[in-house]
């Protein structure tokens, strides 16, 4: 059962928050920041043509991905939706890889093969980007079972939409979560609307949507996803549980996005939401001006060194760009490759068709 939210000076003078030095809240602003230069510049070329395929961006999450992943060790590993780009960025992967993926590039970090909705990076324990609506979950429950089953005291973050918690896939992921103890830790990303469709008008439910995990014996909570402080408090509670206890967690972080579900829908432009509805989040509840305003109480960032980080960030994003379009596109004899790793490398587990258990 979700416990009685304390206040925001609870949640900055918690010990896992207590514990980060002023270099690292910097470092966790500037990823937010970056995140949210990447995506504006993303969405300025691919209205210009430069990508193909869909664009669904992040703006207005950020301190949900850079919260979360911050709390990540070396056993930790993580999935998410099709909304990917801030989580990407968050676990380290650089600018220029995923920008080039989305402009469809052999230097792209799927090889220009997946664009905007499949970004991977295995060397750092993120597993994509996936466009199937709850097709993830089930995913990271694998992950985590995969975890428990060679004994490594870690968990995996699997990230949906609110849209996903619907779909049977997701239900029977929870119910294995929970039957078999599996250190699983599923964050609801809730911006309030399934693609043009509110919550109220979607999702039958009481209080909140992670109050479902009643129904599997399962401990859960709801998160404010306008203060990474508060996301982080709460998220690494869950991730403890599941480390120490195999205990799996349903989160809910409320969050907004500020476009449509991707750029194809212009609600953002007036549809199915107000602009006094956008524009109340961005005045009262945008992420990174409440991190920045809070650090900046702190004494920790000034408003120079915010509009620097600024800067730098699309300076970054700008040269990702260049680097995407002077990239190649992928050759014809590419098409048949990257099918599945381990028989393009001949490795002895593609005879056996095993491998995470093995390895």
């Amino acid at each position: 059962m979700t416990s009685a939210n304390p206040s925001p000076l609870d949640f900055a003078n918690s010990p896992i928050n207590q514990s980060l030095s002023r270099e690292r809240k910097i470092e966790l602003f500037t990823q937010m920041v970056r995140i949210r230069r990447f995506e504006q510049t993303a969405l300025k070329y691919y209205t210009g043509g430069k990508m193909n395929g869909f664009l669904h961006l992040y703006i207005g999450q950020e301190a949900v991905a850079v919260g979360t992943i911050s709390l990540g060790g070396a056993n930790d590993h993580f999935i998410t939706a099709y909304r990917d780009h801030g989580h990407a960025l968050a676990v380290g992967m650089g600018m220029n890889e995923c920008m080039a993926e989305m402009f469809g590039k052999q230097t792209g970090c799927s090889k220009g093969k997946g664009g905007s909705m499949h970004f991977f990076a295995p060397d750092k324990n993120f597993w994509g980007g996936h466009g199937i609506v709850a097709g993830q979950t089930p995913l990271g429950l694998g992950l985590a079972y995969g975890l428990k089953y060679l004994g490594k005291e870690g968990c995996c973050l699997c990230y949906l939409g609110d849209g996903a918690v619907n779909q049977g896939a997701f239900h029977e992921s929870l119910n294995l979560a929970s039957l078999f103890e599996i250190p699983v830790v599923y964050v609801i990303e809730n911006n309030g609307y399934s693609m043009g469709t509110s919550q109220e008008r979607s999702s039958a439910y009481g209080g909140c949507l992670a109050q479902r995990g009643e129904a599997y014996g399962m401990e859960w909570d709801v998160i404010d996803g306008s203060d990474i402080y508060e996301v982080r408090a709460k998220t690494h509670i869950a991730m403890e549980r599941a480390r120490k206890e195999f205990k799996p967690t349903l989160l809910e972080i409320d969050t907004y996005r500020y476009y449509g579900h991707s750029v194809a829908d212009s609600s953002h432009k007036g549809g199915y939401r107000t602009p006094e509805e956008i524009e109340n989040y961005k005045q009262n509840h945008d992420p990174i001006n409440v991190f920045r305003r809070k650090l900046i109480e702190e004494g920790v960032l000034t408003e120079e060194a915010a509009a620097v980080i600024n800067k730098t960030a699309q300076d970054e994003a700008a040269a990702a760009v260049k680097f995407a379009d002077e990239s190649p596109a992928p050759a014809i004899a590419d098409i048949s490759t990257d099918i599945y790793w381990e028989t393009d490398n001949r490795t002895p587990a593609s005879k056996i068709g095993r491998h995470f258990f093995n390895s």
